[in-house]
């Protein structure tokens, strides 16, 4: 197992590495300091979630695995972060509306409840997203149900009344595997 300092949060002594983030993440690792608020939706094993709370920030962290979340939750005690983690269906989770600085969405696509899922974006605050693009297909591993796979352009309407900061679609290597995925930074305008 490789070695680096605990400081960089993408390994660690003593236990296996998280998955890599996304470089998506890692390019806005600015937004994430000590006092921000973050929901990470469909957070899984929390990839992005301890990274953001060893930044400082407030996390909490939701996803239907239950296994999953017990994975996120050793490894934030591991490393003496508090995530708060809810188990919940996020088809019919009630998200607080204007309650976070920052709402995180990786590799999930719920087209009906992204108005709900900005709503939960405080004024000022950002939505960072990625998810894969119909192109990812073509890559022999991924999502295959158009439910789940961004058309070329869609990732723009993501944003609805959001002013887009950036986006991009592109196929890019992660980890050894070719990944086509739409990305958006967008944030809530200032009332």
């Amino acid at each position: 197992m490789r070695e680096k300092e605990a400081s960089t949060g993408l390994f660690s002594k003593k236990a296996e590495p998280l998955a890599l983030p996304s470089p998506w993440f890692t390019w806005h690792l600015h937004l994430f300091r000590p006092g921000t608020t973050v929901l990470d939706l469909a957070s899984g094993g929390g990839r992005h979630a301890v990274l953001a709370a060893e930044r400082g920030s407030q996390v909490t962290a939701v996803d239907a695995d239950t296994e999953r979340l017990k994975a996120l939750e050793r490894e934030a005690s591991r490393r003496r972060l508090a995530v708060k983690s809810v188990v919940a269906d996020l088809a019919t989770y009630d998200i607080p509306a204007r309650a976070f600085d920052i709402v995180m969405i990786f590799n999930y696509l719920d087209r009906e409840r992204m108005a709900a899922f900005r709503e939960a974006v405080r004024p000022g605050g950002h939505l960072l997203v990625e998810t894969f693009l119909v192109a990812q297909r073509d890559q022999g591993w991924g999502p295959e149900s158009d439910d789940h796979l961004l058309e070329p352009g869609e990732i723009l309407r993501l944003a609805g009344s959001f002013d887009v900061v950036l986006a991009r679609e592109v196929l890019e290597v992660i980890d050894g595997r070719p990944a086509a995925v739409g990305s958006l930074l967008a944030r809530r305008p200032a009332e």
